[in-house]
C-alpha cells in the first residue's frame, strides 16, 4: 500500500477527531452516574418518607403480665424488618423486649405481657417510622 501525504492527513485527522470524541464521551461518562445519584437518593428519601405503621391491639384492658396481641400493616418497609413495641415511661419512649418481623404482605402480630398497673401508651417502632399512639390499661 503506497501512503501518500494526504492519505496521512485524513489518517491523522481522524485520529484525532476519535480522540476528541473518546474525552468527550469520557466527560460525558463521568458526569452521568453524578446525575443518576442524586435523583435516586430522593427517591429513597421519599420512600423512606412514606413508611407507614398501623397498631391494634387485641384488647383495651389487660391484668398484669397477661398475653395480649399487637397487629398491624406497614408500608414503605422491607418484608423481614422487625418492629419493636415502645411504651412511654416517664415522659420518654422506652424500647420494650416485643419484636416481630414484617410479613411479605407488610403485615406484623407480636406478642405483648405489661407490668405497668394503669393506662399505658404504647407504640409500635421501625427505625425512624412510628405507629400512632394507643392504650392499654393494666388492673
Amino acid at each position: 500500500m503506497i501512503v501518500t501525504k494526504r492519505h496521512s492527513l485524513r489518517i491523522a485527522a481522524i485520529g484525532a477527531i476519535s480522540a476528541a470524541s473518546v474525552a468527550l464521551a469520557g466527560t460525558a461518562m463521568a458526569a452521568t452516574p453524578a446525575a443518576h445519584t442524586a435523583p435516586s437518593a430522593a427517591a429513597h428519601q421519599a420512600v423512606a418518607a412514606k413508611a407507614s405503621i398501623t397498631a391494634k391491639p387485641s384488647v383495651s384492658s389487660v391484668h398484669a403480665w397477661q398475653l395480649f396481641r399487637v397487629t398491624g400493616k406497614t408500608t414503605g418497609l422491607k418484608a423481614g424488618s422487625k418492629v419493636t413495641l415502645q411504651q412511654k415511661q416517664q415522659g420518654k419512649w422506652v424500647t420494650l423486649p416485643a419484636s416481630a418481623p414484617v410479613s411479605r404482605n407488610g403485615s406484623y402480630s407480636l406478642g405483648v405481657k405489661l407490668g405497668l398497673k394503669g393506662k399505658n401508651d404504647l407504640r409500635i417502632v421501625s427505625g425512624n417510622t412510628a405507629s400512632a399512639v394507643f392504650n392499654v390499661t393494666v388492673r
